[in-house]
C-alpha cells in the first residue's frame, strides 16, 4: 500500500482487494476482509475500495477509463507483474483505450523474515490451520490490539472450516508444492472442461489446455488467460453461472481435434475466431466465400 501511494504521488490512487471467497485459500468474505484491512491500515482506509462490481482486473480498468482517466499505473507484487502487464495491455484498445499503461512492482517479499515484511497469505493460513497463533499474530500489524488479533485468528480458522478434512497443498500450495504437482500430473485436479478462478486477477474461465504446471483458460467472454496451478481455485457451476462455450474435446498439442484444424472449414474458422477474440461474423459461409473467388476453369 505504501508502494501504491508512492507511485501515485499527488494523483488519485485506489486499492482493490480480491473479492474471491472460498474455504481453502480465501476464507474471509469480501466485506469482512476489507473491513479488517481498513482497520489495519487506517491511513489508507478511504483508498481501499469495496465495490462488488470490481471483481476482475478488467472491471477495474474499464471503470477507470469510463471515469475519464487517460493513463493508469497498476501496482502489484513482483510475482504478478508480468501476468498483469500482459493482460492489461492485451485488451487495451478493445475494452478500454488508455494512452499509457504501466505495471509496477511493489517490491519483493522477504520469505525468510518472521515479521510482516516476510508474511504471506499462505503462511497465515498455514499458521491458522496448525493452531499456531504465535506465528499468525506476527503477520498482523500492531494497529490491531492483541484481542483483535486473536479474534481475527479465530475468524480465519472458523471460515476455513477446519473440521473438514484438508491437506496442506489445498490451503498453502507453495508449502506443499510436491503434493499439488503430483495430483495435477495424475489429472486428479484441474481437468480440461472445469471452471477455475485466477486468484490474482479474478478471472473465471474454463480449462481448455493443461501445461506442465500451468493452465490455458477461456472466460465466458472468450478472453484467454494462463495461470500457474498454484494461483487458481476450482469453481463449481452451481456457484458461478457460466454459459456453454461449445468447446469440444481439446488436445494438448494444438488446442482442437485434428478434424477441426482443416483450413477452409467452419470449425477452423470458429477456432481462429476464439483465439483472436472475434465475437461474430454474420451470414458467413466458407464454401460460398471460396467458390466466389475460385478461379474458373477454361
Amino acid at each position: 500500500m505504501d508502494a501504491v501511494a508512492e507511485v501515485a504521488g499527488d494523483d488519485e490512487f485506489r486499492i482493490y482487494p480480491s473479492r474471491t471467497n472460498d474455504k481453502k485459500k480465501n476464507p474471509l468474505d469480501p466485506d469482512t476482509k476489507i473491513s479488517v484491512m481498513q482497520k489495519m491500515f487506517p491511513e489508507y482506509a478511504e483508498n481501499i475500495i469495496n465495490d462488488p462490481n470490481s471483481k476482475t482486473i478488467f472491471d477495474v480498468l474499464k471503470q477507470a477509463y469510463e471515469e475519464g482517466f487517460s493513463g493508469i499505473n497498476i501496482v502489484v507484487g513482483s510475482d504478478r507483474q508480468s501476468e498483469f502487464e500482459k493482460l492489461a495491455n492485451q485488451y487495451n484498445g478493445d475494452l478500454y483505450e488508455f494512452s499509457e499503461i504501466n505495471v509496477i512492482s511493489a517490491g519483493d517479499r522477504d520469505p525468510d523474515s518472521d515479521g510482516v515484511d516476510g508474511m504471506s497469505a499462505s503462511k497465515m493460513r498455514k499458521a491458522a490451520a496448525e493452531k499456531d497463533f504465535n506465528s499468525f499474530k506476527k503477520g498482523v500489524p500492531n494497529t490491531l490490539s492483541a484481542s483483535e488479533k486473536k479474534e481475527l485468528y479465530n475468524l480465519v480458522r472458523t471460515s476455513m472450516d477446519l473440521d473438514e478434512d484438508y491437506e496442506l497443498w489445498q490451503i498453502a500450495p507453495k508449502y506443499d508444492w510436491k503434493n499439488l504437482r503430483e495430483r495435477y500430473i495424475a489429472n486428479n485436479i484441474f481437468k480440461v472442461g472445469q471452471l477455475v478462478e485466477n486468484l490474482n486477477t479474478g478471472l473465471i474461465g474454463k480449462i481448455i489446455r493443461r501445461g506442465t504446471n500451468y493452465l490455458i483458460c477461456v472466460t465466458e467472454d472468450n478472453m484467454m488467460f494462463k495461470p500457474w496451478i498454484r494461483d487458481v481455485a476450482e469453481v463449481f457451476k452451481k456457484e458461478v453461472p457460466f454459459k456453454d462455450l461449445k468447446i469440444k474435446e481439446w488436445t494438448n498439442q494444438s488446442g482442437v481435434p485434428a478434424d477441426q484444424r482443416e483450413v477452409g472449414t467452419d470449425p477452423f474458422r470458429e477456432y481462429v475466431m476464439r483465439m483472436s477474440n472475434t465475437k461474430k461474423i454474420d451470414n458467413f459461409n466458407v464454401k460460398k466465400f471460396i467458390n466466389k473467388y475460385k478461379q474458373k476453369k477454361k
